[in-house]
């Protein structure tokens, strides 16, 4: 074999290296030095690649004489993985994965045919049936959680950051379905920008184009328009205009047929649909300030509008043709939980982070109830002037949908935003827990004893080691990797818990823990785990070296390969960790779950 041929071989089964540890390894194994591997040469390349203590050790546990997997052995072992274990499956495993024919041949696995098998997209922590749309998609709006990005437009911070069409692309391409628009009068047609401050100007028309192209890119499911309309009427007009025009079919002017009006309708029935969220007049007689009440997104405006008013300043009034695309996403000013009960659930409120926490500190039964039937938007405070995000897992307790986060910011907060939204085929809406869905629900997310979505279940996590960490990207290229790995879950105040592993000195290439950690959680279904890797620093602050998050109802037990991700969500292949997950479900009854081999 060639080394491109070998290339092709490591595509062939999804392992991926880095190019020079590859060429080096290739060089190393070529002893004949004509550029080609033979046979035993390429045996030789194989188990230099494949080198894995830990695995070896798992292979001999399964193993019946310590040397080679039967058909047998290979079921036991995905038995205990809770994977499809028919004999028909474990033959199908040697088939793909064990490269001696001898072995092959009668249907047993060496221990390289099983750390090929171990490294592969199969034994990933993420259930690839989730790496699909698998969820309920004929449920109301208000059952799913709706990624969503806040002042979309900005690539930095919101006081000198650029305004740009391209944020747009980014987030869309990765799954959001909730972008807003900052819209302000321009010269001769209206412009998006982060108002009073010198971030740059984008044309309206520019974005909605980019809008048009890239909607359904990542997800064919409902895109909402959330504007922040400080417009006049005139340039209002030319924005209604340049909806209709650009957007066209996409664009949903008129309710559907046969919707009730007692609910919103379902992802499944928006399905290629643009929805603008903004202020609606009333079809009844209302006073002038009812119908100009805006739903303001940032303090900093609404201290502006008052002041206008007190000055005796009109406030600009709603164009008809602009109030005429709102259809189900209609923002109204939150007045009160019992006052809303009463209203469409077309009607939506947005909260800043400070106002959500204390509806769901001092009423978190009744927003969970008000979220079962209308949409709520969270966005960050006025005062994070540098884009930095709240945690939107207090969000998600609530069951408020759009937490809408700066996805030009990387963290944490970024992190489980994209955990949350891994599974369903990322297509940016996740069905709630159905205790979240009931309009008579007793949940509250500050205290989730013994009602409901309580289920104690204990999460074993074993973290065994590591491979092929990165150096940080700083200055200190000459320095070897320290590495420790941080567990997390995030969930109900109850739940939120981190532990560590100790560090290990000088080795990025196969750092080896053996560390095991157990998490009691209480309310599973909204628990995400992240896991977290940092190079320990004596002098400074750790380093971040890669993350991976997902939901914990979406993680497989047994033996598994946590692929890692950069912070800006980017792959970190071929960095991962490799663990052991055990879930105990109803734990403390007398009957829990237990893993023969763990």
């Amino acid at each position: 074999m060639t080394y491109d041929e070998v290339q092709t071989l490591l595509q062939m089964i999804n392992i991926d290296l880095s190019e020079q540890y590859a060429f080096n390894l290739f060089k190393k194994c070529d002893q004949s030095a004509n550029g080609r591997l033979e046979y035993d040469e390429i045996e030789l390349f194989c188990r230099e690649l494949l080198r894995r203590p830990e695995l070896d050790a798992v292979f001999r546990q399964y193993s019946s004489n310590g040397r080679v997997l039967s058909t047998v052995d290979l079921r036991e072992f995905l038995k205990d993985q809770g994977e499809d274990n028919t004999l028909v499956h474990a033959q199908s495993l040697i088939f793909t994965y064990e490269l001696n024919e001898w072995a092959k041949k009668n249907q047993l696995m060496t221990a390289n045919g099983f750390t090929m098998y171990m490294l592969s997209k199969e034994n990933n922590v993420f259930d690839p049936e989730h790496g699909k749309v698998y969820q309920d998609m004929s449920r109301p709006l208000s059952h799913y959680f709706i990624s969503s990005s806040h002042n979309t437009y900005l690539t930095k911070d919101q006081l000198m950051g650029e305004s740009s069409a391209d944020p747009y692309i980014r987030a869309l391409s990765h799954g959001c379905r909730c972008v807003e628009l900052d819209c302000w009068d321009g010269d001769k047609e209206p412009v998006i920008y982060h108002g009073h401050t010198l971030t740059s100007k984008v044309p309206f028309r520019e974005v909605v184009e980019t809008i048009a192209e890239y909607a359904f890119k990542a997800s064919p499911f409902p895109l909402i328009l959330s504007l922040e309309n400080h417009c006049s009427v005139e340039q209002q007009a030319i924005m209604a205009r340049q909806l209709r025009s650009i957007l066209g079919d996409k664009l949903l002017t008129k309710p559907l047929k046969d919707q009730p009006c007692d609910s919103l309708p379902s992802p499944q029935e928006l399905r290629g649909k643009i929805l603008v969220k903004g202020k609606k007049e009333r079809v009844e007689q209302e006073s002038s300030s009812s119908s100009e009440s805006s739903c303001s997104e940032d303090e900093s405006k609404a201290e502006g509008k008052t002041k206008a008013k007190k000055e005796g300043k009109k406030v600009s009034k709603l164009s008809p043709e602009l109030s005429d695309l709102v259809v189900y996403t209609r923002s109204v000013p939150f007045k009160g939980f019992d006052q809303a009960a009463k209203k469409p659930p077309n009607e939506m409120s947005s909260f800043s982070e400070s106002e959500a926490l204390k509806h769901i500190k001092n009423s978190g039964k009744f927003f969970v109830r008000h979220n079962s039937r209308q949409l709520s938007r969270i966005y960050p405070s006025g005062q994070r002037l540098q884009s930095s995000n709240y945690d939107p897992q207090d969000m998600w307790n609530a069951g408020c949908q759009i937490a809408a986060l700066n996805f030009q910011t990387e963290g944490e907060q970024m992190d489980l935003n994209r955990g949350r939204f891994l599974p369903n085929g990322r297509c940016g809406y996740v069905l709630k827990p159905s205790f979240l869905c009931q309009p008579d629900s007793e949940f509250n997310p500050e205290n989730t004893g013994g009602g409901p979505g309580h289920n104690p279940t204990l999460l074993t996590i074993k973290v065994i080691s590591a491979q092929q960490l990165p150096k940080p990207d700083t200055e200190k290229l000459n320095s070897i990797v320290d590495p420790l790995v941080w567990v997390e879950t995030h969930g109900a105040p109850i739940d939120n818990n981190k532990k560590k592993t100790h560090r290990i000195d000088n080795n990025g290439f196969n750092p080896r823990w053996d560390c095991t950690f157990k998490f009691l959680l209480h309310v599973p279904e909204l628990v995400l785990v992240r896991f977290m890797v940092e190079d320990h620093d004596y002098t400074a602050r750790n380093e971040f070296l890669g993350q991976f998050t997902l939901p914990f109802t979406s993680m497989r037990t047994g033996y598994r390969h946590v692929r890692l991700l950069r912070a800006d969500g980017s792959s970190l292949s071929p960095a991962s960790l490799f663990i052991h997950v055990k879930v105990t479900p109803n734990y403390g009854s007398p009957k829990h779950a237990t893993s023969p081999k763990a």
